[in-house]
């Protein structure tokens, strides 16, 4: 057997472990799609199309792309620049001149996210009653048009979006068409992408899916939403194949130029440096240091992840049709890994008790602010004041993997070798903490006898929402909800949860009979024993 049958094999093998874990035979299923220089490496489905039936799903299946649809709006304005018929620097008062503070903002800021339009989809007023009626454009801009601004255009970033409904209308006014005949006459006919339209729920669409939200055997279909909304950021439909030849036509340059994709694959630079690794209609980032350009689209009923990497012209489409099915994001970016032959590993490595303490500080960063690296039982954990905590693994010299994500942090050292700061490398822009001298507290585990446990017992109000704490297998727990972390003692009675930076303490009267708990996390609330 040759080496590339080999590899191909490995390939194959690999791919087959890992999306095997994340479909289920009997439930909401998926398509996935590897390709490098546009011939299919892997290309198989999963699960089930219609858990009603239980039709099992085929790779010719139809899925709603969400934000997906970004990338083909965002490249239709370009082929419009191309043509002459508007400009990246033109302002958006040039086509909707009563729009306020419209000539601040351009197209340019539109496509990257950063001209501080209001995302119309956070609004109060995008509720479940709307969500169910047809809106034309217009109506729709009308929705956030007399919003604030969330920042001066082009000064910062958030995504938005408002911006791509907005330049959905721009293309319609520059072009005389909708914004759905335009895009089937300059991308889906000439490149032969016969599955891939604007959706229309009154249309047969032929193999279209069934959406679904749930896991774990609950599974309800998703409520109904007018696709008119979603509109040119988010409403098409599609195929992986049909993925497969939209990125095989953007590389060979034949529907922008080689120079016009390059703009779209480069991350928007604000005014004081900082990468915002948001391109036109793609995220910037990397695999295993190979430069991609990815999207994920999550709406009613599906999920969907698409990563290319340029260079490599290596494809990978992962389509869901169940909404929740979240683990698409970083399995889609494992498998391009794979196919790079560069897979994810982060064997764990020992590190003394004196290694191990020497990362833990407060570390700064201008943009984002504090974050902090504990030393805590025999762990290191990285976190923000108030927040979740994530287990990092040493996996060599200075290099350490963040627990359920692909993101690595590497430290730095100084002359004398002393840890000075860190950056966090992953899928998304390079980011660099250096170390401060904020001061911390890190609560370290004791051992309390199973009678001052049980004194802790019980129900506690804060306001409307009830705390139970209780014992079991002699660990005490506690439980709001469906959210129950184990509680481990670091005083008589003081407790802390190993995946939160939070503390609870448990106040007693004059006689030693528990009354309440303190909740200390960023503030402190207060809950009551019932």
């Amino acid at each position: 057997m040759s080496s590339a049958s080999m590899q191909a094999q490995t390939l194959q093998s690999t791919l087959d472990s890992m999306f095997l874990s994340v479909f289920s035979a009997r439930a909401p299923g998926g398509v996935v799609l590897v390709s490098r220089a546009g011939q299919p490496l892997y290309y198989k489905a999963f699960g089930l199309a219609n858990l009603e039936s239980g039709a099992p799903m085929t790779t010719d299946h139809v899925f709603r792309l969400g934000s997906i649809t970004k990338q083909f709006t965002a490249v239709s304005i370009l082929q419009l620049v191309e043509k002459g018929k508007l400009s990246l620097s033109d302002s958006l008062s040039k086509f909707i001149p009563d729009y306020p503070n419209g000539g601040r903002i351009t197209i340019e800021y539109l496509l990257g996210h950063t001209a501080g339009v209001k995302n119309y989809t956070a609004l109060p007023a995008f509720t479940e009653q709307l969500k169910r009626q047809d809106l034309s454009p217009k109506q729709l801009i009308a929705l956030f048009k007399d919003q604030p601004l969330d920042f001066e255009p082009g000064s910062n970033q958030l995504y938005s979006n408002s911006g791509y409904i907005l330049l959905g209308y721009i293309i319609e006014r520059v072009s005389g068409r909708t914004y759905e005949q335009f895009v089937q006459e300059n991308i889906f006919k000439p490149l032969h992408m016969d599955h891939t339209s604007y959706d229309d729920t009154r249309q047969i669409i032929s193999n279209r899916l069934a959406g679904y939200r749930g896991g774990n055997g609950n599974y309800v279909n998703a409520p109904y939403l007018s696709m008119t909304l979603p509109y040119a950021a988010g409403s098409l439909l599609s195929t992986a194949g049909d993925l497969l030849k939209w990125y095989t036509a953007l590389s060979a340059g034949h529907i922008i130029s080689n120079e016009s994709l390059e703009k779209a694959f480069t991350s928007f630079v604000l005014p004081n440096g900082e990468e915002t690794g948001y391109g036109y209609g793609w995220e910037i980032g990397n695999i295993q240091g190979s430069k991609s350009v990815k999207h994920t689209g999550v709406v009613n009923g599906f999920f969907t992840d698409v990563v290319y990497m340029p260079a490599e012209k290596i494809l990978v489409a992962v389509l869901s049709n169940n909404e929740y099915n979240s683990n698409l994001d970083i399995s889609a970016s494992k498998a391009a890994a794979a196919a790079l032959g560069r897979p994810y590993r982060f064997d764990k490595i020992a590190l003394s008790d004196k290694e191990r303490h020497s990362y833990q500080s407060g570390y700064l960063n201008a943009d984002e602010g504090e974050r902090f690296i504990a030393d805590q039982d025999g762990e290191l954990y990285h976190y923000t004041r108030g927040g979740n905590k994530v287990l990092l693994i040493p996996y060599q010299k200075d290099a350490f993997n963040m627990e359920r994500t692909l993101n690595t942090i590497l430290f730095s050292r100084d002359s004398k070798g002393n840890i000075e700061g860190y950056q966090i490398k992953g899928v998304g822009n390079t980011r660099i903490w250096k170390k401060s001298k904020v001061p911390f507290a890190v609560p370290q585990k004791i051992k309390l006898p199973q009678k001052v446990l049980e004194a802790y017992i019980g129900k506690y109000a804060f306001g409307k929402m009830v705390f139970e704490v209780f014992l079991q297998d002699g660990q005490l727990y506690g439980r709001m909800g469906q959210d129950q972390k184990v509680l481990f003692p670091f005083g008589k009675n003081k407790f802390y949860a190993k995946d939160l930076d939070a503390v609870l303490i448990f106040n007693s009267d004059k006689k030693g009979i528990v009354i309440s708990v303190t909740k200390v996390q960023n503030s402190e609330m207060v809950g009551f024993r019932m």
